[in-house]
């Protein structure tokens, strides 16, 4: 099943209708019906189905089916295929996070001959690796038209370690317009790339001041919100004023921050920037938009999400990750969320990415305690092969 979902190339920029049309079909040879929910420009989709009963909260198992792109990256062997050796399967979703779609679907059978008292869903979005917004709309309709699970289980690669806890974050565009003019006249124009940098100058002395607001449990790393300039680009000659400027740049918040204070800072910092430029420059602008917003994981302690996972997973203890995930979204719609799945995320994102075959199969003796817990029957089965 890993091999069948690695070959499709469905890096975030790309349509994902194959894999899912896939995934659909093998449902439907076991009888499962699902449910697709289309993006509004019809190129890509999340699916929902629900295996056992239809009228009980259940168990939400999410995996996103985007992946990152492969180009530029030196792959010893064809990303879109499945290569194993030396204990690890090979290959750009292997690990993040098809591993975990590709075990949940591999048990389908397993799961319908199970008579599970507690329904096991499965819901596979799109766009994680971009906006984290392919789960959005799926999740609007849980408690509607979808059943509404009573916990949620984001299956991203922990080690099988509980995640808890991770930063939200918000990417913006900023866009400066000024007006263009010769360098020894600089009156007669307003320089957008100066305008650029004293916006960036703000969001660095924006970093410096967050980093001295640390928090004290000791749990993130770094254990501050941070602010990042990724991209400056503005100017086409030395000797002139540049006409436009684009920044490139994000935001990530401690679970207990305000995600509109640096926002906001930077608002009233553009006014003040602005207000220079269109001194020589009356039509001069500065355009920002968002273009993603993911909520942060807030620690639960003691929901019915972390109390299931630390049963199966057997762990005592909860981390908390580095990286953003769909969690937050689960989480701010009222469901109790745990971030738990198999490999490593150091092996994410890199060329020639592997799951383990231990991680693999501790994946599926997880997934087979998922399945005793809701049949309430001992896990004891036949393994699977990647």
């Amino acid at each position: 099943m890993l091999a069948k979902l690695v070959a499709f190339d469905t890096v975030s920029h790309k349509s994902n209708l194959p894999l899912i049309a896939f995934v659909e079909d093998y449902l439907a040879g076991w009888g499962v019906s699902s449910v697709r929910i289309p993006n509004a420009e019809g190129d890509k989709a999340a699916l929902f189905a629900t295996l056992g009963p239809q009228d009980k909260g259940g168990i939400l198992l999410s995996g996103h089916t985007d992946v990152v792109p492969v180009e530029g990256q030196a792959w010893s062997s064809d990303p879109f295929t499945l290569h194993v050796a030396d204990g690890k399967a090979y290959g750009r979703g292997a690990v993040d996070m098809k591993g975990f779609i590709a075990l949940a679907l591999a048990l389908v059978p397993d799961f319908l001959a199970a008579d599970l008292k507690t329904p096991i869903h499965l819901f596979f979005s799109y766009d994680e690796e971009v906006t984290c917004l392919g789960v959005v709309d799926g999740i609007a309709r849980m408690g509607k038209d979808l059943p509404k699970p009573r916990a949620v289980i984001v299956g991203e690669p922990t080690m099988l370690e509980l995640a808890d806890a991770h930063k939200g974050i918000r990417t913006f565009f900023t866009t400066v317009t000024g007006a263009a003019a010769h360098s020894s006249k600089p009156h007669l124009g307003a320089s957008a790339v100066h305008g650029g940098i004293r916006l960036s100058a703000g969001l660095v002395s924006l970093a410096d001041e967050r980093e001295a607001e640390t928090d004290a449990s000791g749990r993130y790393d770094p254990p501050y919100d941070t602010v990042h300039v990724g991209k400056f680009h503005g100017g086409i000659a030395r000797n002139i004023l540049a006409d436009r400027c684009d920044l490139s740049w994000e935001v990530r918040t401690l679970p207990d921050s305000d995600p509109e204070y640096v926002p906001g800072r930077f608002a009233a910092l553009s006014q003040e920037v602005l207000a220079r430029m269109q001194k020589t420059a009356p039509t001069a602008k500065i355009e920002t938009v968002m273009s993603s917003d993911v909520p942060g994981l807030a620690p639960d302690p003691g929901s019915e999400a972390e109390t299931l996972v630390m049963r199966l997973a057997e762990r005592n203890r909860t981390i908390a990750v580095a990286y953003a995930t769909e969690a937050g979204h689960f989480q701010l719609a009222g469901l109790p969320t745990i971030v738990c799945g198999p490999g490593s995320i150091d092996q994410a994102h890199q060329p020639d990415e592997y799951i383990t075959l231990e991680q693999f199969a501790a994946g599926e003796a997880f997934m087979r305690k998922l399945l005793a817990e809701c049949r309430g029957q001992d896990s004891a089965a036949p393994s699977l092969r990647a």
